[in-house]
Formats: structure tokens, C-alpha cells, sequence
């Protein structure tokens, strides 16, 4: 066949996993920065197309090219390499099937967490200063505070439940991709699952890594603020608010909608022995 079974996919998940725990620290930290970027490439994107677009298509339409423009973030991180936490909570897979420990896999998630963080706030940096959010008459600037605002009033509970829904979604589509033997089909099973979290409305921690702190960089800029009409919704954009209202509960669905319903449920369906009779 031109592409990998769903049994065949469960062992490659597990050889993937052992192949990540043997990275050495630089091989984890830089790929994990560049993951970082190459998402917020992605979040960027979306927030230039998006920034005035449903005034003119309509919600539903300005959702779904939204999401189909993001999808370029995960085409860069699993085509040209590199390492994203939300992917790699498919490593459960490896730690169920007890080729590599649970601890191998904390510490891996960790690693690569940070890296990423650091690669979005590089881009956020560069994006800022590169004056890109004064497009349109500084409605590119005014969509990214207005989305890290949205993002940081969700309760605790939505953006929990939002993020199970993503990393399901996002880890699927690192699984079609994985099932693919050519770059278009990996292509292919990126962009239609990314498109879906993104124009359904799910969180990607990562993602957030770059779209709330491009609103708090831009909330220091008291000439765009004081022309941009925010009020006092702004106040609540902080990055202790960011950190305990978006980030936490985002990261704990993600790892439950990545690790447990996809890397756990292929270790069940498809590597599990059964008992002998």
C-alpha cells in the first residue's frame, strides 16, 4: 500500500518514541525552538488573513481560512523537522508498550515545552519589531490583543475541555502524516485536521505561546493602546493571567487529548496482547 496500516502506524509511534528519548539535549532544544517558530509562523499567518476577513465572508468562512493558512505551522514541523510538544504526547504509546520509560518521556515533554516557548517568544519578538502589526491601519495589531484577550477569559474548564479537542485533532493529523510515504500525503493529512481545531475553535498551547504574548507585547505600546479603542478589558491581558487561565489548563487537556485519546488508544487497539485461553 501507498500509506501505513493503523497497526502498522501503532509500531511506528512506539520507534518514534524510542528514537526521541535517545536525543541528546541539544537535538531536543534546538528542533524544539524551531518548533516554536514555525507554529507561531502559522499563528501569524492567521492573524493577518483573519484580521478583517469575516467582515467580508462571514464568520464560518474567515474560520475555515483561518485554520487552512495555520495548517502551514505543522507542515514545517513534521517536513522539515522538528520537535513539538503536543506531537510528542504521542509518546505514551512507547511508554505503554514499556520500550521506554515514563520518566524518559516528563523529561522529553519538559525539554521540548520550554524550547518551544522560547522559539514563539522569538518570533513574537521579531514579529513586534518588524512593524507587520500596523498593517491595515493597525488592525493586524488590534486582532492579536483582541484574541490574547478572548484567550485569557476563558474559564479554567473551557479552555480545558478545548484543549482535549485540539491535541486530538492535532495528534491525528501527526498520525496520517506518519501514515503518508510522500510529501504530499503528509501535506494532505496535515491540513485538513488543523484546519479543523483551528476554524472549530480549540486551543493548541503552543499556538497560545505565540498569540497571547503578541497581544501583552503590544499592550506595552501606550501610543497603539491609546489609539486602538480597548478599554478596560485590557487589564485582565497579563502573563500571570496568561500563564494560570490559558497555558496550564490548555497543556493538561492537550496532554489528555494527545497522549491519552490517541497514543493510549493505539496501544489498545493495536499492540495490546490478549490474554491467552
Amino acid at each position: 500500500m501507498g500509506y501505513l496500516s493503523p497497526n502498522e502506524i501503532a509500531v511506528a509511534l512506539v520507534e518514534s518514541g524510542k528514537k526521541k528519548v535517545k536525543l541528546p539535549l541539544l537535538s531536543l532544544w534546538i528542533p524544539g525552538i524551531l518548533a516554536g517558530v514555525y507554529i507561531g509562523f502559522g499563528a501569524h499567518l492567521f492573524t493577518i488573513v483573519t484580521n478583517d476577513l469575516a467582515e467580508f465572508a462571514g464568520c464560518g468562512f474567515a474560520r475555515f481560512i483561518g485554520g487552512s493558512v495555520f495548517t502551514v505551522g505543522l507542515m514545517l514541523v513534521i517536513i522539515a523537522g522538528a520537535e513539538l510538544f503536543t506531537g510528542n504526547c504521542l509518546m505514551l504509546t512507547a511508554v505503554l508498550s514499556e520500550d521506554i520509560k515514563f520518566k524518559e518521556m516528563l523529561y522529553n515533554w519538559a525539554i521540548v515545552f520550554l524550547a518551544n516557548f522560547v522559539g514563539s517568544i522569538l518570533l513574537v519578538a521579531i514579529i513586534y519589531h518588524s512593524g507587520l502589526w500596523k498593517i491595515n491601519e493597525t488592525k493586524v495589531g488590534i486582532t492579536a490583543v483582541s484574541i490574547a484577550i478572548s484567550k485569557v477569559n476563558l474559564s479554567f474548564s473551557e479552555a480545558f475541555y478545548r484543549g482535549i479537542a485540539c491535541n486530538w485533532l492535532v495528534c491525528l493529523a501527526v498520525v496520517l502524516a506518519m501514515s503518508g510515504k510522500d510529501n504530499i500525503s503528509r501535506i494532505f493529512g496535515i491540513y485538513f485536521p488543523i484546519m479543523a481545531f483551528v476554524a472549530a475553535g480549540f486551543e493548541h498551547s503552543v499556538a497560545n505561546m505565540y498569540f497571547v504574548p503578541a497581544g501583552l507585547f503590544l499592550k506595552n505600546n501606550l501610543n497603539f493602546i491609546a489609539l486602538s479603542g480597548f478599554g478596560n478589558e485590557i487589564g485582565c491581558l497579563t502573563w500571570s493571567s496568561f500563564i494560570l487561565k490559558n497555558l496550564i489548563p490548555v497543556t493538561l487537556g492537550n496532554i489528555i487529548g494527545g497522549a491519552i485519546f490517541v497514543g493510549a488508544a493505539y496501544y489498545f487497539a493495536y499492540l495490546k496482547k490478549k490474554p491467552d485461553h
